[in-house]
């Protein structure tokens, strides 16, 4: 592995801070201590920041353009890795403080219309913000692991299986506006409070919410018959982002295009295995790629280092490895 030429560390060395409300210019800047580039080309950050504080990481590779790479609350010394700048011909760094708390932590996409915050939360739950927007995929687990966040606008539920849908969850996270999708065996074992807000929607069909576009893709395999699950693309200003439910190597999902994120299910027996989801991955090739739902029947978790090594360096598909365990 080899670091940075000197140029690049000396910005590091600085820890730039950029022009935003939001930001603090105090004397005390989160301080870049390490930045290593891998061997896939990935940079390895570590950012010293008192612990609890919230900073946030921008990236540029055509100065003096930024972009928002992450938010992060801090343990001391953070370890972050950029699997994005394999592909980037110039890779700047900048970090500073918060002032103002954000509401939800996580890696930044850019959007036409502000940046959607991405945020694993457990196994196949995760949430999403964009602007006022709060989406929540799968929610699981009771009230608990949400409670720092509002309640959601939208939620997704892919299929009835207990690690994607549970009533009281459901129940807990909705507001009198909150809108649920589901498929059709989801929707009617709801309790009439939930049913009058959820769109069910069968494999294949559209609806908006919100301005955001929904499409429901087909999710199945030996263990998730045809029809009974969803997929979902959401269309949030010019981004897509598809989550694929539980699914296996399907024709419906290689087939897709256009698909700037891709949150995609690797456990073994009950969705693919990283020889299925690497070809399905490759076929469909999506800007971005998190594999979640990774932890297999026997409670071990698949190896998302191999599959980002199968997924291979030859196409622009970013492997983003994050903590969903």
């Amino acid at each position: 592995m080899a670091t940075f030429p000197r140029f690049f560390r000396a910005l590091f060395a600085t820890a730039l801070a950029f022009v935003c409300p939001e930001i603090s210019h105090a004397q005390e800047a989160p301080r870049f201590v390490t930045a290593i580039r891998g061997t896939n080309q990935e940079i390895k950050l570590q950012v010293a920041v008192d612990s609890g504080k919230q900073f946030r990481i921008e990236t540029s590779e055509s100065l003096p353009i930024w972009q928002a790479l992450a938010t992060i609350k801090s343990t001391g010394t953070n370890a972050f890795t950029d699997y994005g700048a394999a592909y980037a011909g110039a890779r700047f760094y900048r970090a500073a403080e918060l002032t103002t708390v954000a509401p939800l932590t996580g890696d930044h996409l850019t959007t036409s219309d502000g940046d959607v915050v991405i945020h694993p939360v457990n196994h196949a739950s995760f949430v999403l913000q964009w602007n006022d927007v709060w989406i929540y995929n799968d929610p699981v687990g009771g009230a608990s692991p949400y409670t720092a966040w509002p309640r959601a606008s939208l939620i997704l539920v892919s299929h009835s299986h207990s690690d994607h849908f549970d009533t009281a969850t459901l129940t807990a996270l909705r507001s009198t506006n909150t809108i649920l999708i589901a498929p059709a065996p989801v929707y009617v074992s709801l309790p009439a409070a939930l049913k009058s807000q959820t769109i069910s929607l069968a494999n294949g069909m559209t609806t908006n919410v919100g301005g955001i576009r929904i499409e429901a893709i087909p999710a199945y395999n030996s263990n998730h018959p045809k029809g009974t699950g969803n997929g979902y693309v959401l269309t949030l200003g010019n981004r897509r982002i598809f989550m694929t439910g539980d699914t296996g190597n399907i024709p419906e999902m290689r087939a897709l295009s256009d698909i700037d994120v891709a949150f995609v299910c690797i456990n073994i027996p009950f969705t693919m295995s990283i020889a299925e989801a690497v070809t399905a991955v490759r076929a469909f090739k999506p800007r971005v790629v998190y594999p979640y739902h990774f932890r297999n029947q026997d409670n071990s978790l698949s190896n998302l280092e191999t599959f980002r090594q199968q997924v291979g360096f030859d196409l622009p598909i970013e492997v983003r490895a994050r903590k969903w365990y």
